[in-house]
């Protein structure tokens, strides 16, 4: 499953993990900051690329430092989110240990805030080391073996976080039978909530950008399951909404770190649920680009 930090008390060093499990407590809770989280908001993170070194220079961005920026973007907001997810490409390259140590620390002031963090995996993450360092993970039960699978419940929608990791430094990814039938089984228990699916790869192989190798397998899974609303994902490093034939938002997330193209942005997403639909804000860190602070209305399929 992925990786659930849980909050933690100012002043001290990042603890032990946690699993994400299916029964997260919800609501707003008074945080020692004064703050409450909200329980319809979620801030959405995708490729973020940390180094061991916190100093590396990837595009001629720091990679931390613009992690640091969107935390601090997330805690300086007047109502906490709920939580936080990372939809993979945690690591800088390859995904090594240090890279999580990097991100073990620089995580420290969202997880003091009081915001749980979900991380699933990318392409340039290595499964391995990234349960070495998140030592609780390694022996822990899951809901797919050896995949980093979870299913996150909150009031108004339930988020399914696919692991589609299949190499590490290879493009493409891949979530594979079991995981695929999972996805089915949990869909179907309780087919009238919402649910958004969260998956570090694009749908579809072609272009210049190679995606989900199974992406067709995915999409007949949840197309004709109407409970799922959204399939949010990262991996191209650009920012875009679009609504497909049969209704499913499909919400390509901007890279934390950096974007391919210089007129994309990097930054976050922060997402409101609502009973009918989602609002989304982009949340750029560079404020002077056109697409900061636009505001989308995605209404839910019937």
């Amino acid at each position: 499953m992925p990786i659930h930090l849980s909050r933690i008390p100012r002043r001290r060093f990042l603890g032990q993990a946690i699993l994400a499990g299916a029964g997260l407590l919800t609501g707003c809770a008074t945080l020692s900051s004064g703050k409450r989280r909200d329980k319809d908001t979620f801030a959405l993170f995708s490729d973020i690329h940390l180094d061991a070194n916190p100093e590396v220079l990837q595009r001629n961005v720091n990679m931390a430092r613009n992690f640091e920026q969107a935390a601090a973007q997330v805690t300086a907001l007047p109502r906490l989110p709920e939580q936080l997810f990372i939809t993979g490409d945690l690591a800088h390259n390859s995904g090594q240990s240090g890279d999580y140590a990097t991100l073990s620390r620089l995580s420290t002031p969202l997880r003091e805030a009081g915001i749980p963090i979900h991380l699933a995996l990318g392409n340039h993450d290595n499964r391995d080391r990234f349960w070495e360092a998140f030592q609780s993970l390694k022996s822990a039960r899951r809901p797919v073996h050896d995949h980093q699978v979870a299913l996150v419940r909150t009031p108004k929608v339930d988020w399914f976080i696919l692991d589609s990791l299949e190499t590490t430094l290879s493009t493409p990814g891949l979530l594979g039978t079991e995981q695929l039938d999972w996805l089915a089984r949990s869909l179907d228990a309780d087919p009238a909530k919402p649910a958004i699916v969260l998956i570090h790869h694009n749908p579809g192989i072609s272009g210049t950008i190679s995606g989900l190798k199974d992406s067709d397998a995915l999409l007949a899974v949840i197309h004709p399951r109407r409970r799922v609303k959204a399939y949010i994902f990262g991996h191209t490093h650009k920012w875009s909404t679009e609504q497909d034939a049969q209704g499913l938002h499909l919400i390509n997330l901007p890279p934390v770190a950096y974007p391919f193209r210089d007129q994309d942005p990097s930054g976050w997403v922060l997402a409101t649920l609502r009973p009918d639909g989602m609002n989304l804000a982009l949340h750029s860190l560079n404020p002077s680009h056109p697409a900061h602070g636009k505001k989308l209305d995605l209404p839910w399929r019937a």
